[in-house]
């Protein structure tokens, strides 16, 4: 079976699967990519996080790893892995496709593929002058990374902290102006340790056993409590201290730990776990 859209679709159609299962092959459906590169992704891929799938679904976590059970036993072999870390998000396949030369990345003339070659793609052309300390908000690079960086290992960091450390590692090695595409390897090669991105310039002056400990503490406290419950510990502690109070604490231990939010999040509930103002 080709990788088309039209072709796809007709043969979740015709699997005979529950209603929700229909709409859960719809929806991973709607996220692949068309061509390599596309939101950092491998051609016929899609990435969604768990949460983000049940919260589209509209159903419980156990519910929906029972429709993708579904699907992966159906006819349509839906495979996922994950294989940027335990916070990334999950990438999926349609394993009944069989995936031909790299030429046909589109639809043939009688397919109703609602994809085009032409705009399926996050493309990074061009050149990138290098200004340590400018806004990434103020370029037209802002949405390409951050359309990009959803699969990719720098998923969860800030769009304006990835443009920084770009910068910085340009003007390190004394470069002014580079191909579009290095941002892109830049993104693909980003190291992280427990959801937090490498460290910022500021950083990395400090001494080695202060950022050891520093790491070590912030893993100590996003072990506190579970990540799989953080959801109910963020509800539980806004109803404690109130939404205002609750990011303010987000905000400061990004500070702190010069961490990504998400990191930090999960940083804010073992902390509040250790204080008893929630349960673990």
């Amino acid at each position: 079976m080709d990788l088309t859209t039209g072709s796809i679709l007709r043969q979740i159609l015709r699997c005979d699967l529950s209603v929700s299962a229909h709409k859960l092959a719809t929806i991973i459906l709607d996220g692949i990519a068309w061509k390599d590169g596309y939101n950092g992704l491998e051609r016929g891929t899609a990435a969604f996080t768990l949460s983000t799938l049940s919260d589209i679904m509209g159903v419980t976590r156990q519910h929906l790893t029972t429709l993708l059970a579904e699907l992966a036993a159906s006819e349509l072999r839906v495979e996922r892995w994950k294989p940027n870390g335990k916070f990334a998000p999950w990438l999926f396949r349609f394993g009944c496709v069989a995936d031909e030369s790299p030429q046909h990345l589109t639809s043939t003339g009688g397919d109703t593929s609602l994809y085009r070659d032409s705009n399926n793609k996050t493309i990074f052309s061009g050149k990138i002058e290098i200004a340590p300390g400018s806004n990434v908000h103020r370029t037209t690079w802002a949405a390409l990374i951050k359309a990009a960086k959803a699969a990719l290992p720098c998923w969860n960091v800030d769009t304006q902290a990835i443009w920084d450390r770009f910068m910085a590692f340009n003007e390190a090695r004394g470069n002014t102006c580079v191909p579009a595409g290095f941002l892109l390897g830049f993104m693909r090669r980003w190291q992280t340790s427990v959801g937090r991105p490498p460290a910022s310039p500021t950083s990395v002056s400090r001494p080695k056993s202060e950022t050891e400990n520093a790491e070590a503490e912030l893993v100590h406290l996003t072990r506190s409590a579970p990540a799989a419950n953080r959801q109910f510990h963020a509800a539980d502690l806004q109803r404690r201290i109130g939404h205002v109070a609750y990011k303010d604490r987000v905000r400061a231990m990004v500070e702190r730990f010069g961490c990504g939010e998400f990191a930090a999040t999960l940083a804010v509930h073992g902390e509040a776990a250790r204080r008893r103002e929630i349960s673990p």
